[in-house]
């Protein structure tokens, strides 16, 4: 090692040779050219956020930052657990998605009332989960997208006729095939652009598609949140989300669109007009995400889905946009691109 080289230096180099010493058989964390910026770009963003709140809490000391830092440090957990979960192999990277969907699908059974004859029920919503991502794995893209809107959706209420309760019957299907709808079919969409053919997208495949939707979904909620704190005076819905601004929305949207555009030619195979179109729809159905969720929580009478992240609530709390985004996005890339 060269003496003359700074702290800096020297650590990167230990790091490199560390990597290139690990075994073939231990997996390396790798991405296309252009996510591997995007993360950097997700990373440097974290670190202005912290800077920026220790800046404000030394300046303003009389105010109470807890919160705010503590949004901040679950973020940083998230994109790092992101990072790992898109790093290695794409089935692995589909396990993980598929995780997300149990929890999410978990959660909301936790917050819905159910009847004691649908315990029996659960077992097989479940299982819907493997069976979908399974069929993502495969890249059978036919059954896929019929799997739990059309089999599933017969499967269950014929299993909660042989049980004979029909007692609530009606609104027991409903909440279980919404509950399906929402946390494994709507996100199984962002697992389904891993294994799109990488030459629709040259700009580093499905990866890279997923990379685009997730970060301008999570960004549009930030930029909606800070827009409404900054800006917001109408609310847009008062009886639902009372927090919602018209200026919050419209910022968010604005936000998002912006951030489509500049980051479509890296990211993505969209041109200019079909990224701004993205960028609206991205901006827009994120927003029917969360107040859709937060019709659900305001007729259960809570405040979060869960403590799952410190800061954010539970996990649908924090997926709520995506439920929406997801599926909107798959299609429209699938229908140009595919």
């Amino acid at each position: 090692m060269d003496a003359h080289e700074g702290p800096v230096a020297q650590g990167a180099r230990m790091v490199s040779h560390t990597i290139q010493a690990m075994p073939d058989a231990i997996p390396k964390p790798h991405f296309p050219e252009a996510v591997g910026y995007a993360f950097l770009g997700a990373y440097a963003l974290l670190i202005l956020a912290t800077l920026i709140t220790f800046v404000m809490s030394r300046v303003r000391p009389q105010r109470n930052y807890d919160e705010l830092r503590l949004r901040i440090k679950t973020w940083w957990i998230i994109v790092t657990l992101v990072t790992l979960a898109l790093g290695f192999n794409t089935y692995f990277s589909i396990v993980c998605i598929a995780f997300v969907s149990f929890l999410a699908f978990k959660e909301y059974l936790s917050m819905i009332p159910t009847r004691r004859a649908d315990h029996r029920v659960l077992f097989w919503a479940y299982m819907a989960i493997p069976a979908q991502y399974v069929l993502v794995g495969v890249h059978w893209y036919g059954v896929f997208i019929i799997f739990i809107p059309v089999y599933w959706f017969l499967i269950m209420p014929m299993r909660m006729v042989l049980i004979g309760e029909t007692k609530g019957f009606l609104r027991a299907v409903g909440t279980l095939q919404f509950g399906l709808m929402t946390c494994v079919f709507s996100l199984s969409h962002a697992a389904y652009l891993l294994v799109l053919p990488p030459e629709g997208n040259p700009n580093g495949g499905g990866v890279a598609l997923l990379f685009y939707l997730v970060f301008l979904t999570q960004l549009n909620d930030v930029a909606q949140y800070v827009w409404g704190k900054m800006f917001g005076r109408h609310k847009v819905t008062p009886t639902v989300s009372p927090n919602k601004t018209i200026e919050g929305l419209m910022g968010g949207v604005a936000t998002t669109t912006f951030l489509a555009f500049v980051l479509a030619p890296w990211l993505t195979p969209l041109n200019h007009v079909q990224a701004l179109a993205v960028g609206v729809l991205i901006g827009f159905g994120g927003f029917i995400g969360d107040v859709t969720i937060s019709a659900i929580k305001r007729d259960m009478g809570i405040k979060d889905t869960g403590s799952f992240l410190p800061g954010h609530g539970g996990i649908l709390d924090r997926l709520d946009s995506l439920t929406f985004t997801a599926p909107m996005f798959f299609h429209v890339v699938y229908f140009l691109y595919y």
